[in-house]
């Protein structure tokens, strides 16, 4: 079980030890853009997406259904009519919304028919949520050039975001990233805000996500990317000492 770091008020929240060069704070509002998927469960999709160049933040949540703010319990116990999802920032100059939808195919199987629910649970399945007809547009497109390749029906959704997303709890926000409490703490990571709003947090989640194999030589090149504290170097550091050490054991 890893250890969840206390919430912190927003007046307590401290800066942060590091240099996020590539954060929104440094991109024009005009190449931004928002976008939100679901595909099962929300901690693999968030993380999935979060690695990509050009995605600057992503966050968990729940869409689609009638009660407001909705707990991960109730969605999970199909009483809000809730789908997890994740929201997706990304820069356009980086990232198409059609590679995008390109790779969230890639992110879990859409033929599963489970994920039609048959009027019992919606919690997971799989939808794209479009905010703007053009996103409908390359969505369905993107869906045809997918089912092209396959030999069973794809059972996604591509329905209109007509109601509010609601951030999911501190605790379902950088799964991956949050089980490694000492590089969260490191990081003064601790309030859903900052989980949410952080690149930082956006990358290194969807880097830890990855197979055991690849994470300490991606943690290295990112370590590289960034201007970190020392603590936070330490930290990182033995991270891919331990790493190794159990490849070669």
């Amino acid at each position: 079980m890893y250890k969840i770091l206390p919430q912190l008020q927003s007046h307590q929240i401290p800066d942060s030890p590091i240099s996020e060069s590539s954060s929104m704070a440094t991109i024009p509002l005009e190449f931004l853009d928002e976008a939100v998927f679901a595909g099962d469960s929300f901690w693999g999709l968030e993380a999935a997406f979060g690695r990509v160049d050009g995605v600057v933040k992503t966050a968990t949540g729940y869409c689609g259904g009638t009660l407001k703010k909705p707990t991960h319990r109730e969605v999970r116990e199909a009483r809000t009519g809730h789908t997890e999802a994740v929201k997706v920032i990304y820069d356009n100059r980086k990232f198409s919304y059609r590679s995008l939808c390109d790779l969230f195919w890639e992110t879990h199987d859409p033929t599963n028919k489970e994920y039609l629910g048959f009027g019992v649970t919606t919690h997971h399945r799989s939808a794209i949520y479009y905010l703007k007809e053009d996103q409908r547009k390359q969505a369905q497109e993107s869906k045809i050039r997918r089912q092209m390749k396959l030999n069973k029906r794809i059972v996604t959704k591509i329905i209109p975001l007509d109601s509010e997303f609601f951030f999911a709890e501190n605790q379902h926000q950088k799964y991956y990233l949050q089980k490694n409490w000492r590089l969260c703490e490191s990081l003064n990571l601790r309030s859903t805000e900052q989980f949410v709003e952080s690149n930082i947090a956006c990358k290194l989640n969807g880097i830890l996500a990855m197979d055991k194999k690849t994470v300490a030589d991606n943690l290295k090149r990112f370590m590289k990317s960034f201007t970190f504290s020392k603590q936070v170097e330490t930290v990182c550091e033995g991270m891919v000492e331990d790493l190794c050490r159990n490849e070669e054991e």
